[in-house]
């Protein structure tokens, strides 16, 4: 969930445009910031899919973990079993094993796949609303640009409360704008 709106963190403009003087953000635009986290929070649709997005992440990492479960046994009952075989029946089950390995990973590339593929079709309706209200806020504000601050590394150390148009689009989410 923490890729969501990174097209909004322009982390290496953050800090020189936030730090300007009033005067010199009137004549390069009005600047501003929102903290995604809150807006995310405060939509009961995204708490909706988080938990279920979650829910079935659990059920891929337990189908993983009852593979991993079936390859150790294997491995062990190799291991254990590997001095008494055959010099060819030991390459066998080696490559069978090898398999088995090739087969864990296959399947486990596939379901961080579809949860992707999940996380894109259940929070993407959510995101392209949010970015719609966070639009919208924008040019009827007149802001150059507005940033987002709860993501890490954007390089926005301190930033004028005054700047923070979060409730502001927390409250058009709430009156069913960008809908």
């Amino acid at each position: 969930m923490g890729r969501i709106f990174t097209a909004l963190s322009l982390a290496g403009l953050a800090t020189g445009l936030v730090a300007l003087p009033a005067s010199a953000q009137q004549s390069a635009g009005k600047v501003a910031y929102i903290n995604s986290r809150l807006v995310l929070a405060s939509m009961p649709e995204f708490a909706k899919a988080e938990t279920l997005l979650t829910n079935e992440v659990a059920g891929y990492r337990l189908e993983v973990q009852k593979l991993q479960a079936n390859l150790d046994s294997a491995v062990q009952s190799f291991q254990q079993s590997s001095v008494v075989l055959s010099p060819s029946a030991r390459t066998a089950k080696q490559k069978e094993l090898e398999a088995q390995q090739q087969q864990l990973e296959k399947r486990m590339q596939e379901l961080q796949d579809r949860a992707a593929q999940r996380e894109r079709d259940v929070v993407g309706p959510i995101q392209q609303r949010v970015t719609s209200i966070v639009e919208g806020v924008r040019a009827a504000g007149g802001y150059a640009m507005i940033f987002d601050v709860s993501t890490q590394n954007t390089g926005i150390v301190a930033a004028d409360r005054s700047l923070d148009l979060t409730q502001k689009v927390i409250d058009q989410l709430k009156a069913g704008g960008g809908s």
